[in-house]
């Protein structure tokens, strides 16, 4: 198959993963074109349903800015999308299965993501730079931590895989997913397995002969992705 941009099937786009980039703990992240600034704060409180249990809590925050995608879209003030809201949520969960939460006490870990360009995989790149953003974060208040040296059990990194044209394809761009056939995001665990899986057919069904082969290209750009993770978190050899 002959992709627009000339890569293979399985290839993925350029991906930089850039700590401090504005601020410390933060993350800028490129898949190709996109570009999401990560970023990772705690908050010594809970929310109420936690208070009195013990468990601490990761929240995530994404929005796109305005003039990240052509036309300029409104700000998002008063309520959120639909599609933010969900984002916000494959975030959260994704990110929480890295971290035992269970006994740290009343703290919240906030991830704030802001798509600064949008081209395809905003959310998969939020997750994998917020990954990044979250263990500099806790390497930093390593003091905070001292009882809990495993806090962070693995990495979490994300990709997008799909069928277009009748073939499939990794780390779809903006024009590649709005024409895609199927349209899946993997969540992957640097442990092996996955977080989550979504794979969503936009005309008919897919098969398993289809979904095994976007999961395919998938584990090897996790591997990847987790790769170029650990090159990006401050303390060497740590997950």
């Amino acid at each position: 198959m002959s992709r627009l941009d000339g890569r293979a099937p399985a290839q993925m786009r350029e991906v930089e993963l850039l700590p401090d980039s504005f601020r410390r703990n933060d993350v800028l992240v490129k898949y190709g074109a996109t570009q999401v600034l990560c970023y990772a704060s705690i908050e010594d409180r809970v929310p109420p349903w936690l208070v009195g249990s013990g468990s601490a809590w990761l929240t995530a925050e994404y929005q796109m800015l305005p003039t990240a995608s052509e036309p300029r879209q409104r700000r998002e003030r008063l309520q959120l999308s639909g599609r933010t809201q969900e984002i916000q949520r494959l975030i959260g969960r994704s990110l929480r299965t890295a971290l035992i939460l269970q006994g740290l006490g009343q703290l919240t870990f906030r991830i704030d993501c802001d798509v600064l360009v949008a081209d395809g995989g905003t959310r998969t790149a939020s997750i994998t730079g917020s990954m990044v953003a979250l263990a500099n974060l806790i390497d930093d208040e390593k003091e905070r931590f001292k009882r809990f040296p495993d806090i962070l059990t693995h990495l979490v990194s994300a990709v997008s895989v799909g069928i277009v044209n009748g073939s499939p394809v990794c780390d779809l761009n903006y024009v590649e997913d709005r024409d895609a056939e199927v349209d899946a995001n993997v969540v992957g665990l640097s442990t092996g397995g996955y977080a989550e899986i979504q794979a969503t057919n936009e005309d008919g069904a897919y098969n398993r002969v289809q979904l095994n082969s976007m999961l395919d290209q998938a584990d090897t750009a996790l591997e990847q992705l987790f790769a170029k993770q650990r090159s990006a978190i401050r303390r060497s050899g740590w997950l």
